[in-house]
C-alpha cells in the first residue's frame, strides 16, 4: 500500500501522526499549561545540583564570588582597570553576578535536550518545557544569589534607593534573552552535540568583550576603535544587560554611561531572542528525540 493510501486510511479512522508539530498558537497553549512542570523541574533541579557537595547551595552564591575575586586581582590589581572605574568593587561583582546569568543559560541550553533523551522519548509534551525550565532554574538561582550581591553593594557604599528598582525590569528583559538563547541553544546541540564541547570558548570570548572587568563607556570615549567596533561594543546584549544593572545599583554608573538607547536595545534584543528563538525551536518540535 502506498504512503497516499495510508494516509487516506489514517485520516478516515481518525489518526494523526505521532508527535507532529501542532500550530504555534497550540503550541503555545500547550507549554503554557505546562508551566507548573516547568517551575517544578527547574526548582527540583536548582536543590540537586549541589546535594552532594558539602556546602551545598551556598556554591551559587560562592561559584561567582570566587570569580569575582580572580577577576579583581588579575583585572583590577595587575592590569590596574580599577584606576579607571569608581567603586570598581561594585562595578566588578555586579557584572560578574549579571554574565554569570547568561553564560549558565546558554550553557543550559545545550544539555537541555541531549541530557534528557530518556523523557523526550518516553514521554509527549511540549520539548520547549525543557530549555525553558533550564533558564527558570538559572534565574532562580540568581535571584538566590542577588542577596549576596546587595550586601556586597551595601558593605562598600552603595546605600539602597529608588533606582535599585529598575533592576527589575532589566533583569526581566534579560531573562527573556536567556530563554531564547536556551531554546535556540537546545536546538542546535539536538543535533549537533559537539557544540556543548565548544560553548565554552564561545562564552569565553563573548564575556572579555562585554565589559565585565572592565569599562565599555571609558574605552567608546578614547576614539580609538573603528566606528563598527563600537557600535557592536555599544550593541552587545551582555554588555547591555550588565550596565543597565549596574546603572540601577551603582551610584557612579550614571546614563552618561549608558549605550545610547540602552532601553530600547535590551528590549530589541529580549523580543528578537525570546520571540525567535521560541519560533526556531518549534520548527523542529517533530524531530527531537529521534535519530
Amino acid at each position: 500500500m502506498s504512503s497516499p493510501d495510508l494516509a487516506a486510511l489514517a485520516a478516515r479512522h481518525g489518526l494523526t501522526k505521532s508527535g507532529a508539530r501542532p500550530p504555534l498558537p497550540e503550541y503555545t497553549r500547550r507549554l503554557w499549561g505546562r508551566r507548573h512542570f516547568v517551575t517544578a523541574f527547574a526548582t527540583a533541579r536548582l536543590t540537586a545540583q549541589y546535594s552532594r557537595a558539602r556546602l551545598g547551595q551556598t556554591w551559587q552564591i560562592m561559584t561567582p564570588l570566587l570569580n569575582a575575586t580572580v577577576y579583581y586581582f588579575i583585572f583590577g590589581v595587575l592590569l590596574h582597570t580599577k584606576d579607571d572605574v569608581p567603586d570598581f568593587v561594585p562595578f566588578l561583582v555586579t557584572g560578574v553576578f549579571v554574565w554569570t546569568f547568561t553564560s549558565s543559560s546558554v550553557l543550559a541550553g545545550t544539555r537541555a535536550l541531549t541530557g534528557n533523551l530518556g523523557l523526550v522519548r518516553a514521554l509527549h509534551f511540549p520539548r520547549a518545557s525543557l530549555p525553558v525550565a533550564y533558564a527558570v532554574q538559572q534565574l532562580q538561582q540568581l535571584l538566590f544569589s542577588m542577596a549576596a550581591l546587595l550586601a556586597i553593594l551595601c558593605c562598600f557604599g552603595q546605600l539602597p534607593r529608588p533606582s535599585w528598582l529598575l533592576a527589575l525590569p532589566a533583569l526581566a528583559l534579560q531573562s527573556l534573552f536567556n530563554t531564547g538563547l536556551a531554546l535556540v541553544m537546545a536546538r542546535l546541540a539536538s543535533r549537533t552535540p559537539d557544540i556543548a564541547q565548544l560553548m565554552p570558548f564561545v562564552l569565553r570570548t563573548w564575556m572579555y568583550v562585554s565589559g565585565v572587568m572592565w569599562s565599555v563607556g571609558h574605552v567608546l570615549r578614547s576614539d580609538k576603535l573603528p566606528h563598527l567596533a563600537a557600535v557592536a561594543l555599544e550593541c552587545n546584549p551582555a554588555a547591555v544587560y550588565i550596565d543597565l544593572m549596574r546603572f540601577a545599583l551603582i551610584d557612579s554608573f550614571t546614563d552618561a554611561q549608558l549605550p545610547p538607547h540602552a532601553w530600547l536595545v535590551a528590549t530589541g534584543w529580549a523580543l528578537l531572542a525570546g520571540v525567535g528563538g521560541f519560533i526556531y525551536f518549534w520548527h523542529a518540535e517533530e524531530t527531537y528525540g529521534r535519530g
